[in-house]
């Protein structure tokens, strides 16, 4: 579309939005500045980002395996063919940021105590001796083990014991413990854990996770992924009562969702989001998905049926019509709605008895969220967070330091797949010439008038002459495998360029240091660096921001004190890219060094733990006990050992009966991280091949 073109397209639509905006303007008081301003910044907007569209239409065709206009074919060419390496290194790059983030189906969003938190103690103590004194009914008789009784079924039976206990908190003192019998626990740490969850939680009912990897999508093919939130919502949780009939549960939840580039109008003046002072979402509205509007907070139901009464007002960008396989004319029975967060002069907001409140009213501008349809304001609001943020999340795959919209994989290979296309255009014409004969005719020497054409069976008839072949058969040359050979080397530029090699996608035929193992180690950790970049940026720039929305939404609407506290947010996509084996067998030897009585005391043990849990893709919430709940269950079976020195497990080594730590089995070296060790593996003491007493049918004899 030519510069010229556009520009008449937004006069007609800048035109035609003044005056809905004059028409409605003595039906709604709130419409015509509001309007117009919302109006203004969304085509200015809309100008700005005109070349990134480009960007965006030419990876969308590389992606789908379409020329588009600008390419012109001779009129020899006859192979319109189009090879998608573009398709193939987006979609592998898609899959490692997806795995790497989402691999163990939990977010890798982290809350941990700041260094000195405020608000709550970062450790507290209580004496173990006074506590178990005062409990009940542990006698020497329950602390033996019962006929046929095991050790872990000795454990659960004096676990209830516990309850028994003088309650931990009334004895609880600010500070570490200093002796043995004093048992530390963090307030801080469960504190942030209880976040943590909390987070998770609500991530896991907004259904995050399918949003993410719509914005993980289109950041591999567009540079740029977007994320919203989290804004409030009810959501319907089914429900029956004793009757049968259906009394659904509504529960106000913090929502999150995706926001496709092509919808999203930011700032043209920012260079990333924190120097944007405005963002327009341009939204696609069915006439029930409008009407939908007013069962939600603070949306003006007079303002959504006047939209309504004015009729459809969507229509369609020069992008959508290029990106559709067939032209379709028909206009879509849609709404275009305006979602516009930013500030706004606060005159303009006091003119319309907006309620700003005291804090804000001597500010020059203060941020809200306006929406507008067919000239009418739907929703005009303060910006509810404190502080006060634009709740989008822009992601860029390669970062562009003078752009919000970043650079994607399928921009970086642009030329190399115009190179790869050409090439083999070309093969593959040439192998359809050199496949068949050309053929020579002589005609002085036929009779005039014959048919030409040549097929088996055909009959010439000669006229005479002198004698000689009228019909010659030439082959044509073969330089098809010249072409195919730039093909490749084309394909190695795109490698080159991307960052993302074809190896790493399962190209077959590596050659050279890729045919070892630690060659194939060393080409993926390179190719890794790339990937690692990319998640570098969706923590820095998505998880990492999204996470302290929700983190200050809690502590500004959830009223439950056990998660608050000063506490810090963290994003670790990238220590995903390390493997949970290599991070379990790291904590495995780091617990063998602490073993040390020197270094035991250094150790924080209920981190450790918890890492080692999560490096198994084990719930630690679930299966780690808290410092208190620890501390009891430490008590009693240090007493049950004190009086049962025969049950006691042996120094260094597991209670009787249980399998040693970590699993290890028989024949397995302590320093062999694999456990492979020996060759008798998982077969204990049981005969071997040419042992008297192995048999492979179970008769004692071995079998012939």
């Amino acid at each position: 579309m030519e510069e010229e073109e556009f520009e008449g397209i937004m006069d007609r639509k800048e035109t035609s939005a003044m005056d809905d905006v004059k028409e409605n303007e003595t039906l709604d008081p709130l419409a015509g500045t509001i309007v117009g301003l919302v109006q203004d910044k969304y085509s200015k907007a809309s100008r700005a980002r005109f070349t990134e569209e480009h960007r965006w239409i030419k990876a969308y065709r590389n992606y789908r395996g379409l020329y588009g206009p600008d390419v012109q074919f001779t009129s020899t060419e006859k192979s319109k063919v189009f090879v998608k390496v573009t398709k193939t290194k987006v979609l592998a790059a898609y899959g490692q940021i997806v795995d790497v983030l989402f691999g163990n189906n939990k977010f890798p969003i982290t809350v941990d105590p700041t260094t000195l938190p405020e608000g709550v103690a970062e450790s507290v103590h209580f004496e173990t001796d006074e506590n178990i004194k005062k409990a009940q009914g542990l006698n020497k008789e329950d602390t033996k083990l019962k006929a046929g009784e095991t050790w872990t079924q000795l454990q659960d039976r004096l676990a209830g014991l516990s309850d028994d206990l003088e309650p931990v908190s009334e004895n609880l003192k600010e500070g570490a413990g200093t002796t043995a019998t004093q048992i530390t626990i963090h307030p801080s740490m469960i504190a942030a854990k209880k976040m943590e969850k909390k987070i998770h939680d609500q991530l896991e009912e907004s259904n995050a996770n399918k949003q993410l990897r719509v914005a993980a999508f289109e950041c591999a093919l567009f540079g740029t992924g977007i994320m919203k939130g989290p804004f409030a919502v009810d959501k319907e949780y089914p429900k029956w009562n004793d009757e049968g009939e259906y009394e659904p549960l509504m529960k106000t939840i913090p929502q999150t969702s995706s926001v496709s580039i092509w919808n999203f109008y930011p700032d043209p003046d920012a260079a990333n989001m924190d120097e944007a002072e405005y963002i327009v979402e341009r939204h696609k509205m069915s006439r029930s998905q409008l009407r939908s509007l007013k069962n939600r907070p603070f949306f003006r139901g007079n303002a959504i049926d006047t939209s309504i009464q004015f009729g459809e007002s969507y229509s369609k960008e020069w992008w959508e019509q290029a990106m559709e396989d067939d032209s379709n004319e028909t206009k879509p029975e849609r709404y275009e709605v305006l979602e516009f967060w930013g500030n706004v002069d606060t005159s303009v907001i006091k003119e319309h008895d907006v309620d700003i409140p005291k804090e804000l009213k001597d500010l020059d501008e203060v941020s809200v969220n306006i929406w507008v349809c067919n000239g009418q304001v739907l929703r005009l609001v303060m910006n509810p967070f404190t502080p006060s943020i634009i709740p989008f999340y822009a992601v860029p795959y390669e970062i562009n330091p003078y752009n919000l919209f970043g650079i994607g994989l399928a921009e970086n290979m642009d030329d190399t797949q115009t190179l790869m296309n050409g090439f083999m255009r070309m093969a593959v014409d040439n192998a359809a010439l050199s496949g068949n004969m050309l053929i020579e005719i002589d005609e002085t020497n036929l009779t005039p008038g014959q048919d030409l054409s040549v097929y088996p069976g055909k009959i010439f008839r000669r006229a005479g002459g002198a004698p000689g072949q009228a019909i010659f058969g030439t082959k044509f040359p073969n330089v098809s495998q010249e072409n195919m050979q730039m093909f490749d080397k084309a394909r190695v530029l795109a490698d080159e360029s991307t960052g993302f090699p074809s190896f790493a996608h399962g190209q077959t035929g590596v050659s050279g240091v890729g045919r070892t193992a630690s060659g194939i180690s060393m080409l993926m950790s390179a190719a890794n660096g790339s990937i690692r970049n990319v998640v570098k940026n969706v923590d820095d720039y998505l998880l990492g921001p999204m996470a302290k929305a929700f983190f200050s939404f809690n502590m500004q609407f959830d009223h439950d004190p056990e998660i608050k506290g000063d506490l810090e947010i963290k994003s670790r996509g990238t220590e995903s890219l390390m493997a949970n084996e290599v991070r379990s067998q790291r904590l495995m030897q780091f617990l063998q060094v602490v073993q040390n009585p020197v270094l035991a005391p250094f150790a924080r043990m209920d981190y450790v733990i918890r890492e080692i849990c999560k490096s198994m893709d084990l719930d630690p919430d679930k299966l780690v006990n808290s410092m208190s709940d620890a501390a009891i269950q430490a008590e009693i079976l240090k007493k049950f050992q004190a009086e049962n020195p025969e049950a006691a497990p042996p120094e260094g080594g597991p209670p009787q009966g249980q399998p040693p730590q970590g699993g290890a089995v028989a024949g397995a070296e302590a320093s062999d991280p694999t456990g492979a060790g020996g060759g008798t593996i998982g077969t204990g003491m049981a005969p071997q091949p040419g042992e008297q007493g192995f048999s492979a049918n179970g008769q004692g004899t071995p079998v012939q």
